[in-house]
């Protein structure tokens, strides 16, 4: 039996709950299940900046989710206003607020949580991975 899910993301890319979650998506992937989004929120938001470098020695969080995206077709999307609090915004956000540059990484856009709530409702099951806050 297929089903869809839904994964919120709340967790800073040094929390170890990251990996996790990213191994999880992988595995429901490969075991043929559908994932409809999955949404970083809080701290979370942290994985969508594409200026995030880690340790050479270390997996990049921020490189294994784009990789996810472009191999899989995931969508990733960060709180807008997660995002905006954190210093993280796309081209559009840029211009709007006139600030100096974007830094966005290219795997992920920028959602309300509309589009997370939409998401919820039309998946089987929804997973958190992060702390409550």
């Amino acid at each position: 039996m297929t089903l869809t899910y839904a994964i919120l993301i709340t967790s800073a890319p040094s929390d170890p709950c990251s990996m996790t979650a990213y191994h999880f998506a992988q595995t429901l992937l490969d075991k043929g299940h559908q994932l409809s989004m999955i949404f970083f929120f809080n701290d979370g938001v942290h994985h969508a900046n594409a200026f995030t470098t880690t340790p050479q020695d270390e997996p990049s969080p921020v490189r294994q989710w784009h990789k996810l995206h472009e191999e899989r077709g995931v969508a990733l999307k960060a709180c807008i206003s997660s995002a905006l609090r954190r210093g993280i915004c796309d081209p559009a956000e840029q211009a709007r607020y006139e600030l100096p540059g974007n830094n966005l990484d290219t795997a992920f856009e920028i959602a309300g949580l509309g589009q997370w709530v939409e998401a919820c409702i039309e998946a089987d099951r929804v997973i958190r991975f992060g702390a409550i806050s």
